[in-house]
């Protein structure tokens, strides 16, 4: 891709995010100087997807590290840990991150070995998206029709992305791809983002209304549907952007397999079902105004919950980097974990 969702410049300490409240009309980015800067980025959307929320907070927390320095980090670092994990309730990958960040200060670690730690975060990333995408390969007819919800590409990730980068890669394997995306309401991830990465990549693709979901997958070949996950419960219940419970019940009426890419550092083996996921509900305004309009009513109102949960029954499988987890998945899920 010609964009890079992050750039981290250690002579600063900067993170640098590509602004993407403003794609595909402007190309932006943003350099950040300070943890609370970093935060805001996090809950304003500047940065988002789980995996690219989880290293952003990685370097959010170095930058406080960094600018402390020597005796000072250890008084600052619990603030800036706490500023971080207030950012975004549901991703589980920044909590995972920060713990991971945190078990390295806590144990006596410098300023170097946590910006170390970082950065080593942001290469896993990139090995388990290649790592998601070849697992895939086995389950993809060489010509394959996919369901998408949101955006879980390039754009969500330090990589190729999880959902979005199997399709990427199944096409520059040579498969013969199309791909429907959800616009996805109310940000249209879908239409705004995932759109504009298969047009970088010259994958042939259709925008559709959330609500057409049902109604292609019953007069048109759809092959699977692919999504991807911001918390994944012991038992397989998977949390991801709003409209995924709706996409996988269209799914299953429809005979479509319904697969979700998941990082295992999605996976949160302490919430034992989708019950215990916290949702996360964001500005009304969100939903009634897009791209500065209005849309309803003056005085309306209107409730945004930014994810829900599918239930584990109309999951046919988790496609992680170490393999494709399948049902039963509280069994399946222990087993990857060895617990």
């Amino acid at each position: 891709m010609a964009f890079r969702t992050m750039e981290w410049l250690s002579e600063g300490p900067v993170l640098r995010l590509l602004d993407q409240r403003v794609l595909p009309e402007v190309v932006r980015y943003r350099d950040l100087a300070t943890t609370e800067a970093v935060a805001g980025a996090i809950r304003d959307m500047t940065v988002r997807g789980a995996p690219a929320i989880g290293v952003s907070a990685a370097f959010g927390l170095v930058i406080a590290a960094r600018q402390a320095g020597g005796a000072n980090m250890r008084a600052v670092l619990p603030e800036a840990d706490a500023v971080l994990r207030a950012a975004r309730p549901t991703a589980v990958n920044l909590f995972w991150a920060l713990d991971r960040m945190r078990a390295l200060w806590v144990a006596g670690a410098d300023a170097a070995r946590l910006e170390q730690e970082a950065l080593a975060m942001e290469a896993e990333d990139v090995a388990v998206n290649e790592a998601i995408a070849a697992h895939a390969r086995a389950i993809l007819p060489q010509e394959v029709t996919f369901f998408h919800h949101c955006n879980t590409g390039a754009l969500a990730a330090v990589g190729v992305g999880t959902a979005l980068g199997i399709i990427r890669r199944a096409h520059e394997a040579g498969h013969t791809v199309f791909a429907y995306l959800d616009e996805t309401r109310p940000r249209l991830q879908g239409a705004k983002l995932s759109s504009f990465e298969l047009m970088e990549y010259g994958v042939p693709h259709a925008v559709v209304v959330d609500g057409a979901s049902a109604h292609i997958m019953r007069k048109r070949k759809v092959d699977i549907a692919v999504v991807g996950c911001d918390r994944v419960a012991a038992n397989g219940d998977t949390a991801n952007k709003i409209g995924t419970y709706n996409l996988a019940l269209a799914a299953q009426d429809n005979g479509v397999p319904f697969y979700v890419a998941c990082p295992t550092s999605t996976i949160d083996m302490g919430t034992p079902d989708g019950d215990g996921i916290e949702i996360e509900e964001r500005a009304e305004e969100e939903v009634l105004v897009v791209n500065g309009g209005g849309i309803a009513p003056a005085g309306a109102r209107a409730f945004n919950p930014a994810f829900d949960v599918t239930p584990n029954r109309l999951i046919s499988g988790l496609i992680t980097e170490k393999g494709i987890v399948r049902p039963p998945f509280d069994v399946n899920l222990r087993a990857l974990f060895g617990v």
